[in-house]
């Protein structure tokens, strides 16, 4: 989704609106999610890991001019993979933007841009670790002219950047969403299944469950929330074997990484982005968190912490 922030930067510690429970059914056992208190303690040095940051920056070029520092991110994350959506670049703009928030020792950065309406849409991937193989789409090529996908295969695994379909207002691109979109981004997920598990990173553009939403009464017709995305996510992706990360980590907690004009400081907001894994790996998952307080965008970056069997191969290795 993509509406304009008020606020931008990062969020001081006497400012933490999103541990606030505002949600207008506070069923019993729910409670506001707060990183900075919910979180496991980190895996010890020795335990090979991977992190990665996902995070739709609503407009590159806007994050950066409101101050965004890619290096400063990585610094205080210290994440392996940054997946970015909605970059809204041109391709004659990649260049400038790989100089432009360069993270040292990343040196392997993966871009694809919208072809048929420009400074739309939109992914990036920027990583430490050298992937053994990229792929940009989903092979089909009403569905690959939007730069929406990006994946790249590691050695335990592959990873999927994806800025899914927004519905659209009123509701225009649903039909396109759930009966081609989906479908098709569940059989590409299926057929790499087929040879290493699988995990989704992105703007899925679909809050989940009424937990996931504000007001969901008010939102059963709003893109994002109708009964028909919701059903779609659940046959195409839940049913067949992809695990919600955070919410198997956290079945209870009330936690967002979209708000729109004005609401993110009432915590009045929407879970659209997700870390997917497949059930073989779901367990290898240490960590899926929100990083509410990173708000240079309408959405925050969200992070998962991922113990690893293979070494990481580093950018610098052939």
């Amino acid at each position: 989704m993509s509406k304009a922030v008020s606020q931008r930067g990062y969020h001081t510690r006497s400012n933490e609106p999103w541990a606030r429970l505002s949600h207008r059914e506070k069923k019993p056992g729910w409670f506001a999610y707060n990183p900075r208190t919910m979180r496991p303690p980190p895996l010890s040095s020795d335990t090979n890991s991977m992190k990665i940051l996902s995070w739709n920056v609503n407009g590159l070029q806007t994050a950066v001019d409101s101050g965004f520092s890619a290096d400063q991110l990585a610094t205080r994350e210290n994440f392996d993979v940054l997946c970015l959506q909605e970059t809204h670049l041109q391709e004659r703009n990649v260049n400038a933007f790989k100089n432009l928030i360069q993270i040292q020792d990343f040196d392997n950065s993966y871009w694809s841009c919208s072809v048929t309406r420009l400074n739309y849409s939109g992914t990036a991937v920027i990583s430490r670790v050298k992937p053994i193989s990229v792929q940009y789409g989903l092979g089909t090529p009403e569905h690959d002219q939007e730069g929406r996908v990006i994946t790249l295969e590691f050695d335990d695994f592959y990873l999927i950047n994806a800025y899914v379909p927004n519905s659209g207002r009123g509701l225009q691109r649903l039909n396109y969403r759930v009966n081609d979109w989906d479908l098709c981004f569940s059989d590409f997920i299926k057929k790499l299944e087929c040879s290493k598990p699988v995990i989704v990173a992105g703007d899925l553009n679909c809050a989940r469950q009424s937990i996931d939403i504000h007001n969901p009464q008010a939102k059963t017709e709003a893109a994002g929330f109708t009964i028909e995305e919701r059903e779609s996510f659940e046959e195409n992706f839940s049913s067949k074997g992809l695990v919600d990360t955070f919410r198997k980590q956290h079945p209870n907690a009330v936690a967002y990484t979209f708000w729109g004009d004005n609401q993110r400081i009432s915590n009045k907001g929407w879970r659209l982005d997700y870390f997917l894994a497949s059930e073989s790996i779901a367990d290898k998952v240490h960590d899926s968190y929100i990083l509410p307080d990173v708000s240079f965008s309408d959405h925050s970056p969200i992070g998962l912490v991922l113990k690893l069997q293979a070494l990481m191969r580093l950018s610098t290795e052939d």
